[in-house]
């Protein structure tokens, strides 16, 4: 299994050497597994002038999954926009065809009072939002900032899906219900805009495939409000790139930390790239103080997903659930009576559990 280990920026580096660690004491155990790295992000700018360079797309592309840790810093906000940090993330994802992006939102139960909401509303929480990643306003063309005919900047984006488009990702999100409780909601906002009008009419068609899972809509302000408002009423989401992006960073703070999720995005064949859903914090970057367990758990995702090794990914799920309960606590998920522990401390727990 020829994984390619991209860390990125901030505190990339620092959560993927975690997980790496991981990856290599399961090849201890017998997981025949290949690592490489190579530069993205603010990185492959530094070392290449391109975010996203030609030798780490070329690994990418022969790898059979990514592991990716964060892209960014303020140091490259000047930088003209195809040579962001962020192009390189938003070119790999296109370049691979990654279009369904998952991200699931549990809450341990160590750590129902590290979330903002009470207990009650959020215990037992088990959310999938599944996000369609290459298509929509963020890569819709035309798209700019010019001068219109009144001599007046003005800047411009573009919502669009095609077909095919809102049917793949719809029979991801249909299929993914069916493993679960076999409830989607699709969230839209087709009361304003013609292209999520599209989207809701081929989700309908769509679910005419899969009788057994109970299709609902939701506008994405209503979908927002109760995502803080009674949480636990949704199973599987699936939404557009934007809508999705949004979503997934307000659910993820339900479960009391961002450090603690993990996603995949997939292509057609489950070749997938993997990372936490936060971004790379430069603020703790370099101070072995950031919460390395969603870049964990997101090899328990690349497991289950592209390599279908269950109990493996079990395992790993189970070593961070261990781990908490055993009380062990990074900054971000601190409370009074648990062990602090750094970055690479919260890294030896898990393996010293595995």
């Amino acid at each position: 299994m020829k994984i390619a280990v991209l860390p990125g920026d901030g505190i990339g580096p620092e959560i993927v050497a975690q997980a790496v660690r991981v990856l290599e004491r399961l090849r201890v155990d017998g997981l025949a597994v290949e690592l490489e790295q190579a530069p993205i992000g603010g990185a492959g700018y530094d070392a290449f002038g391109d975010p996203l360079p030609d030798s780490t797309l070329a690994l990418a592309r022969a790898a059979d999954a990514v592991l990716l840790g964060a892209v960014g810093g303020p140091q490259y906000d000047k930088l003209d926009r195809p040579l962001r940090p962020e192009r390189g993330l938003l070119r790999i994802r296109k370049e691979l065809n990654l279009f369904a992006n998952l991200r699931p939102a549990m809450l341990y139960p160590e750590l129902a009072g590290a979330s903002t909401l009470r207990p009650e509303v959020v215990s037992g929480l088990d959310i999938m939002i599944v996000r369609e990643l290459t298509g929509d306003i963020y890569f819709g063309q035309p798209r700019g900032i010019h001068v219109n005919e009144q001599g007046e900047r003005e800047g411009f984006n573009t919502m669009r899906y095609s077909e095919s488009e809102i049917r793949r990702i719809g029979h991801v999100a249909f299929q993914i219900a069916q493993k679960r409780n076999k409830k989607l909601c699709s969230v839209d906002k087709a009361n304003v805009l013609e292209c999520t009008e599209f989207w809701k009419e081929i989700m309908i068609d769509v679910a005419k495939n899969y009788p057994d899972v109970e299709l609902s809509h939701m506008y994405v302000d209503n979908a927002a409000m109760q995502l803080v408002r009674a949480p636990k009423q949704f199973d599987v989401i699936v939404t557009g790139n934007i809508f999705g992006d949004i979503l997934s960073d307000e659910a993820s703070m339900l479960t009391g930390s961002i450090g603690m999720l993990p996603s995949a995005s997939l292509d057609q064949s489950n070749k997938g790239l993997y990372e936490p859903c936060h971004g790379s914090a430069p603020d703790i970057a370099g101070k072995n103080v950031a919460n390395p367990l969603a870049t964990i758990l997101s090899v328990a995702m690349m497991l289950r997903y592209t390599f279908g090794l269950e109990e493996t990914a079990a395992r790993v799920e189970n070593a961070v659930k261990r781990v908490l309960a055993q009380g062990y606590r990074t900054a971000d998920i601190a409370e009074a009576g648990m062990d602090k522990v750094s970055t690479a401390g919260m890294g030896d727990a898990v393996l010293a559990v595995l």
